[in-house]
């Protein structure tokens, strides 16, 4: 069956003349990017692109297919863009609040598209830790925020979880005989690297919810990346999100906390806030993009 992605992956595949680079523009996945042109070929009886080891390119009647469907996707911009002006949707503003590893690993896809579908309202993202999010929503400074672990009466909408990971260097004993993971009581005692990651909730605060202390704290720093690179030297270990885990793993080990422990994100609107027809927008399509 077509869809509106398959003409949109389609047409970035035209502009971009790389399905890796194509499927990024259009956040979906390489492997999901090859089914959806394999199943509009299908439908369609015909060949669209050409595939080689070193590039793809248009067949004849796909260059004439993309044309089509770039103008059919033209209309349907501007059919939008008139339905937004009869809803007061072509201008108006939102501010986002969030903490920074949010807005780099869940937030990136979500922003992009709802700048595409609705051009006329303008999205601020303001970048604060976890608490400040929380008084600037109290405060009624933003609009909407980000926040950490959100209770139920909150109606959040829930964004997604982060495993919390115990980071060790790859040559530590422990890191050779608990690859199953490893409880705060194991990790309390050991020479440790407090990383908070500008956020109330940590691996400070996880031991301490426990009942439990560390007992030998070597450096504390706000950032994730500079504790990862600590226990890379050998300095000690680290508690840190699973989102935050360097691309490069050499020299480090990461097991989950046992028994599992997760921080969970939740998009909230200010309490008392009169909705907008741009936030009452972007409320409704974030709800969308996390159902």
């Amino acid at each position: 069956m077509m869809n509106l992605t398959h003409w949109r992956l389609l047409v970035a595949v035209a502009a971009h003349e790389n399905l890796t680079r194509a499927a990024a523009a259009i956040g979906m996945t390489q492997s999901a990017a090859s089914q959806a042109i394999t199943q509009l070929e299908k439908s369609l009886g015909v060949t669209l692109i050409h595939r080689s080891r070193i590039a793809i390119s248009l067949t004849d009647v796909g260059r004439e297919v993309v044309q089509q469907a770039q103008q059919m996707l033209d209309h349907l911009d501007a059919i939008r863009s008139l339905a937004h002006q009869a809803r007061g949707l072509d201008q108006g503003r939102v501010r986002l609040a969030c903490f920074p590893s949010v807005v780099s690993v869940l937030l990136p896809d979500l922003i992009k598209q709802f700048a595409h579908d609705f051009p006329g309202i303008n999205l601020n993202v303001i970048e604060g830790s976890d608490e400040e999010v929380v008084t600037w929503l109290q405060r009624d400074e933003v609009d909407v925020g980000v926040v950490l672990n959100p209770r139920l009466e909150d109606n959040a909408i829930l964004l997604g979880q982060d495993r919390w990971m115990a980071l060790l260097p790859a040559q530590h004993k422990l890191a050779r005989s608990h690859r199953a993971g490893m409880t705060l009581q194991e990790l309390q005692q050991q020479p440790f690297i407090l990383a908070t990651g500008g956020c109330k909730v940590n691996g400070g605060s996880l031991v301490e919810e426990a009942g439990l202390a560390l007992t030998d704290v070597r450096i504390t720093v706000r950032d994730w990346a500079s504790a990862c690179a600590l226990v890379k030297e050998g300095m000690g270990m680290a508690i840190v999100p699973e989102s935050t885990l360097p691309e490069n793993m050499t020299g480090v080990i990461a097991m989950p906390i046992q028994p599992l422990t997760v921080r969970r994100f939740g998009l909230v609107r200010a309490a008392g806030r009169e909705v907008s027809p741009a936030l009452d927008a972007f409320w409704r399509f974030a709800a969308r993009s996390f159902d």
